[in-house]
């Protein structure tokens, strides 16, 4: 075993007392939200109807580098930050790889994930509106669960509507939710208009994150006295989830180590924003020249074989139209494990960073990843989730391809979360029925084909 420290902490003193706003350093800014029916920019009056007024101006902010994080949300963040940033040494030596490799694990707090940074954030907003309930939707069940533990904290009544196949694959993770208080729906689901709509042009649909939106938006429409929280693709989220990142990079300087390559799974955009936002800003001004990649799962590329195009936010429609990489807010992939990474498309600030090719991207199959899990929890004795589990096999493919090379790298990524209400997906692993569903260049012809035509009206 190599004689190096194995976990570094910073003092609660170095906490992040401000988000850091990536846009702020982008010369070419990501485009705006439009407004479906007319094609112009939607405005704050406008998103107000759907989110809290806090969250509109902080998602229309590209200009305010930093943006101090209330007191009470720090207070909170007190709980459970800052998070480790962990040496994987068991980890290397098994691979016996020459790099240095480093994960921030954000798995440390009740929720089970990082979701939770933006959950408190966006649950502290809609108390201090004077708001009684919120909607959500939830993929794999991190974000509902962090925000029904959020909105319990507040005294919020929280409504997710969970997506159909990670319903019924996670049953324990609702139950978490429903401990909290929460009221959790599968989606789609006929309680509401698009999930009536969704089910009877797809029967038997598994569902998606897209479905889901549609529901919870609608949902918040409705309810006398409630707004739409997102835990993900939004402006707003990617901002507070920088406090990952702004600890990694501190973390990393207590150390002397400088970054090679820094590694996120990517779905919607929450993680990797959060875990790259203060490297890309050097990146931007010129001060590192690391490599940044995002992975996501060959089932769902919304980067590696998406377009970047405008396209709606959610299944129904109802949403404001996102310029992203995306497949067509219609594809509904396959039943993968990876609940969390099952979106159509990808944050429009990370999907014009990608386009300005300041990060880079790859996709891996389902087995491959947990492949990878079962080393990592072997080795590093943490069974991850299967969204984190996609880092992970990058990073050590990273490592293998140094090895070979003889290079030496200091490689960095992202353990979003623990893998403890996905044993269901291990299961499938160990028993040898784990599939790779990859969607053919048809499927995908056929989201395509759906994008929004952009004449005006």
């Amino acid at each position: 075993m190599k004689n190096e420290p194995y976990k570094t902490y910073l003092d609660e003193s170095e906490l992040p007392q401000a988000w850091y706003n990536m846009r702020a350093d982008m010369k070419k800014k990501p485009a705006p939200l439009l407004n479906p029916a007319t094609l112009e920019p939607v405005t704050a009056a406008e998103l107000e109807r759907v989110f809290c007024k806090e969250c509109v101006r902080q998602e229309l902010d590209n200009d305010t580098a930093y943006i101090p994080i209330p007191e009470p949300v720090r207070e909170f963040y007190r709980m459970y930050r800052p998070s480790p940033l962990v040496r994987a040494l068991v980890l290397e030596n098994a691979l016996g790889t020459p790099d240095r490799i480093y994960y921030k694990f954000e798995g440390n707090n009740t929720s089970g994930s990082h979701k939770l940074n933006s959950a408190i954030a966006q649950a502290y907003y809609a108390k201090e509106q004077g708001l009684s309930d919120v909607t959500t939707e939830t993929g794999a069940g991190q974000w509902g669960t962090a925000l029904s533990m959020a909105s319990a904290f507040f005294g919020l009544k929280c409504h997710v509507y969970m997506v159909k196949c990670s319903y019924e694959q996670k049953p324990f993770r609702r139950e978490v939710m429903r401990t909290y208080g929460a009221e959790v729906t599968p989606s789609p689901s006929m309680s509401t208009e698009a999930g009536r709509r969704i089910n009877a042009e797809f029967p038997g649909t598994t569902g998606s994150l897209g479905c889901a939106i549609s529901e919870a938006v609608e949902a918040a429409l409705k309810l006398p006295n409630a707004r739409y929280l997102l835990g993900s693709v939004l402006n707003q989220v990617c901002l507070h989830q920088s406090v990952i990142g702004l600890e990694t990079a501190a973390a990393l300087e207590k150390l002397g180590e400088k970054p090679d390559v820094i590694i996120g799974c990517a779905g919607g955009g929450s993680n990797l924003s959060g875990l790259i936002a203060p490297f890309v800003g050097r990146k931007l001004r010129g001060e590192s020249d690391c490599r940044i990649v995002a992975v996501e799962p060959a089932s769902c590329p919304s980067l590696t074989r998406g377009r970047y195009a405008y396209d709606f936010c959610d299944t129904a429609k109802v949403c404001p139209l996102a310029k992203m990489y995306t497949l067509g807010s219609g594809f509904i992939p396959s039943a993968s494990h990876a609940g969390g990474l099952r979106y159509h498309g990808l944050s429009p600030v990370l999907s014009e960073l990608y386009d300005q090719k300041i990060i880079e991207a790859t996709s891996v199959g389902q087995t491959r990843v947990f492949e990878a899990a079962t080393l990592f929890a072997r080795t590093e004795g943490t069974l991850p989730a299967p969204e984190s589990a996609h880092a992970i096999r990058a990073a050590i493919d990273e490592a293998l391809r140094c090895k070979e090379s003889g290079k030496e790298e200091t490689i960095v990524f992202g353990l979003t979360g623990t893998g403890y209400f996905d044993l269901k997906a291990y299961a499938s692993y160990n028993d040898g029925t784990m599939d790779d569903t990859v969607p053919s260049d048809e499927d995908l012809e056929k989201g395509f084909a759906a994008l929004p035509k952009m004449e005006k009206a």
